[in-house]
């Protein structure tokens, strides 16, 4: 009988735990794809005698080793030597991982010598001549594929009347795809200062058929002689590397943001009514609920009532934010009311003097 009760305490025992570990699922890692522009047949720009496609793959597999630190994050790359990829296959890559982000990395070139800068792109459809050069530029690498014209529905990069007719399946990561389009420029900027071309829109192909946020960062120019020669060295390489995973991780980290129970349950009108101790110094937390080329009259019937929405100009974009407070409780807030009013996809940003910075940034400063 002792036995038999010892047996049955073990069989339960073991049942539990089973059981247990079946109701236990990992947490889906992040996935991030990267993606070393060009590649094989295709050496890119040749500014100056170097090879795109050499540096932005070097750069990418420092990008990748990076990440891979954080056990949170799966890295995918679209190609990890050197060989030719076509754009279409680098958004299947993507879109069969289920990735979180789409990052493609480049070097430019202009026909001005001295040009220089980082610039990072969203889809969009160019809104200048310049714009548009690098769209042209970028896409033009579908001439070396077999059946171009059929794999991209008869879009011909030369033509300007094509990228009119683009279809913008990113439109719904548009925000997203600018939130980290200005993490990664704000580290190129900040710590690297390197000058700053802004975040841009442009009909790049690389980027259409991806069903996540997607960025494409030109790291600078290899036609200007100095830029070329920094970025082909190993110090800049591993520079420019670290600036990107800094803003992939920024950029998560911000998407991140967990919010309490009581927080969710705040009743809206309460936000201006309520006294907030956590203020930081020298910190304005703000809620970016919009961005696009169009110019908007900021007044609450043109946002679903919000009052005190501002715009601002970056680069080429315009941006409206909700709210401005130096309390992260406040401006958690702030962004629980512009959700629920109907900005699911809406975010948090900090500002430190002027400066665009992450929030987890941000709460390392010091409190007043």
């Amino acid at each position: 009988m002792k036995n038999n009760i010892v047996y049955i305490l073990l069989f339960c025992c073991f049942f539990s735990i089973n059981s247990y570990s079946k109701e236990i699922t990992p947490p889906k890692p992040f996935i991030v794809v990267l993606d070393a522009g060009h590649g094989g047949k295709d050496p890119g720009n040749r500014g100056n005698g170097f090879y795109e496609k050499h540096i932005a793959l070097d750069i990418v597999l420092q990008v990748g080793k990076l990440l891979e630190k954080n056990k949170e994050i799966k890295v995918i790359y679209t190609r990890k030597t050197d060989v030719f990829i076509p754009l279409h296959q680098r958004a299947d890559i993507a879109n069969d991982a289920q990735a979180d982000l789409f990052v493609s990395v480049h070097c430019n070139a202009a026909s001005a010598s001295s040009a220089h800068g980082t610039e990072t792109f969203v889809l969009g459809l160019h809104n200048n001549k310049a714009n548009l050069e690098i769209a042209m530029k970028e896409n033009s690498v579908i001439y070396l594929e077999e059946n171009y014209e059929v794999t991209y529905d008869g879009f011909d990069p030369k033509d300007p009347s094509s990228y009119i007719g683009m279809t913008l399946m990113q439109e719904e990561y548009l925000d997203q795809s600018i939130l980290l389009a200005d993490f990664i420029q704000t580290e190129y900027t900040n710590t690297l200062k390197r000058r700053d071309r802004g975040v841009k829109q442009a009909g790049l192909l690389v980027l259409r058929e991806t069903y996540m946020p997607s960025v494409l960062t030109e790291v600078g120019f290899l036609t200007n002689k100095t830029e070329g020669t920094y970025l082909n060295s190993t110090k800049a390489k591993a520079q420019v590397a670290k600036s990107i995973e800094k803003g992939i991780v920024n950029y998560k980290n911000s998407i991140n943001l967990h919010f309490s129970e009581t927080s969710a349950l705040l009743e809206p009108k309460s936000v201006e009514e309520r006294e907030y101790g956590d203020h930081y110094q020298g910190i304005s937390f703000k809620v970016q609920i919009a961005a696009g080329s169009t110019i908007i009259e900021t007044a609450p019937y043109n946002f679903k009532g919000l009052k005190g929405v501002e715009r601002n100009k970056e680069a080429q974009l315009y941006k409206y934010y909700y709210g401005k407070t130096s309390s992260y409780s406040k401006a958690k807030d702030l962004l629980i009311k512009a959700k629920t009013t109907g900005y699911k996809s809406s975010y948090l940003v900090a500002f430190k003097k002027g400066n665009k910075i992450s929030v987890n940034e941000a709460l390392k400063s010091p409190k007043k």
